[in-house]
């Protein structure tokens, strides 16, 4: 009998033999306003893959690119083993962005090359779909009625959890309400500008920058800012006005209090107990361990921080000595995927739950989903860009609307569950400081230093 061999091809799939697939090369592109600057990556192959990443919103694609060299002719399906190679090139917050970028992006090609989802190699799932949450914001003055609409009408749309921001912006004109060093609350609202700034020159904007980060980046035990007890009574009321709106059946988390101290911190939070709080969230620097504890201790308020902090061993200090009732990690700064599962995993031996922090594009989102759906403690994960109509268009291959209801339902393809980003959407969003679309990254090909961590 005659065999046609070539028809025989059509059936069978050639594009990816894995113990043979290798890393041939990483490409980035920046785009704007979804909601923030997103820098999206793209591994290649020797066989036509393409692994889907990102560098987390506000880091530099060079914490990705440097990472380049060290991947090239590797193959990527061996992802633990790379990631233990390039973990130490990542640091807390930002500084993660790129190897936890990679991380997805291997994950991704991974699941695309032996042909099924994420979670199934992170041991299976444990739900169907992962809950969803978006923070809000009002813009401008407001009251607490105003952010109550503005929640009621997440509710209308299908979400069954909710968060806010509780801080010193809402006492912002108010006098009476906050004390500080003199002229200090408005040079930090100026955000380093000055009298004749002009935005679109490159030494102003430098010099703005560089003024507000030494402003924002003063940690919170050294601002000098409290709230006076009529500041509280505004936050309170705040709190309350919202309430009247919403009901008390559906959960709330509270965020973004500004730079106070710890005893300013439990003050608020002894406050609004009352007000039946799911988390207050980051309201001190998640290093101080001390601090988070005493917090803790001080309220009945469920305490929540997270999204800033690296591998899961540094997660062992907050949850070892009782710090934390909820963590909160971002994939773009925990490790990736199989390590923000090690910390969750973690979390639950000392009975804390695990939210996860999300205001990336839908490839991060989709990375936590399968690290949401693999973990049993989840509670919810965020999503930052739900006012964002182009922001489901952004990958393709994947359903129309991703956030179904308040839910995103765990995808069964192969990967992360995106063929690729849409080149026409990014086109038409892309930051102006890189216009180029997946730019060629050959400078990074040969970067070379001596890595090891031991003589």
């Amino acid at each position: 009998m005659d065999i046609n061999y070539e028809k025989t091809l059509e059936f069978v799939n050639t594009a990816s033999k894995p113990s043979s697939l290798r890393i041939t090369d990483i490409r980035f592109t920046d785009i704007v306003g979804a909601p923030m600057r997103c820098t999206l990556m793209k591994i290649y192959t020797n066989q036509g893959l393409t692994g889907l990443g990102e560098v987390r919103d506000g880091a530099s694609r060079t914490y990705a690119a440097m990472l380049k060299s060290r991947l090239l002719g590797e193959n990527p399906c061996c992802i633990d083993k790379l990631f233990r190679r390039i973990k130490q090139f990542g640091g807390h917050a930002r500084q993660a962005g790129g190897v936890c970028g990679v991380e997805i992006a291997l994950w991704d090609l991974a699941g695309k090359a032996y042909g099924v989802p994420v979670y199934q190699m992170l041991g299976g799932k444990f739900r169907d779909k992962i809950r969803i949450y978006c923070d809000t914001d009002v813009r401008g003055r407001h009251s607490g009625t105003d952010m109550g609409n503005a929640l009621r009408a997440r509710m209308d749309k299908g979400f069954t959890f909710l968060k806010m921001d509780l801080g010193i912006g809402i006492l912002s004109g108010t006098e009476g309400t906050v004390s500080a060093p003199a002229g200090y609350m408005r040079e930090l609202a100026s955000g380093g500008r000055f009298e004749g700034y002009d935005n679109k020159n490159p030494e102003h904007r430098r010099f703005a920058h560089n003024r507000n980060y030494d402003l924002y980046n003063t940690a919170h035990p050294f601002t000098a800012i409290h709230i006076t007890e009529k500041g509280f009574d505004i936050l309170e009321e705040y709190l309350r006005q919202v309430r009247d709106v919403i009901g008390y059946e559906i959960p709330l988390a509270v965020d973004h209090f500004g730079h106070i101290c710890v005893e300013d911190a439990i003050k608020l939070c002894r406050r609004i107990e009352k007000y039946n709080i799911a988390w207050a969230e980051d309201l001190i620097p998640w290093q101080y361990t001390d601090q988070y504890v005493r917090l803790r201790g001080s309220t009945t308020v469920p305490i929540c921080t997270g999204e800033d902090i690296y591998l899961k061993e540094n997660f062992r200090p907050l949850l070892q000595n009782g710090g934390v009732a909820v963590i909160h990690p971002d994939l773009l700064s925990s490790g990736g995927i199989l390590e923000n599962k090690k910390i969750g995993d973690m979390a639950q031996d000392y009975g804390v739950a695990m939210a996860i922090h999300m205001a990336e594009s839908p490839v991060t989102a989709y990375a936590a989903v399968h690290s949401a759906a693999a973990t049993e403690n989840f509670l919810v994960c965020e999503n930052h860009s739900v006012d964002v109509e182009w922001w489901d268009s952004i990958i393709t291959g994947a359903p129309k609307k991703i956030i179904d209801n308040g839910y995103i339902n765990v995808p069964d393809k192969p990967g992360l569950g995106a063929d690729d980003y849409n080149d026409e959407v990014l086109r038409e969003h892309i930051d102006p400081a890189f216009p180029e679309l997946w730019a060629s990254t050959e400078m990074w090909d040969n970067e070379r230093s001596h890595d090891r961590l031991w003589s």
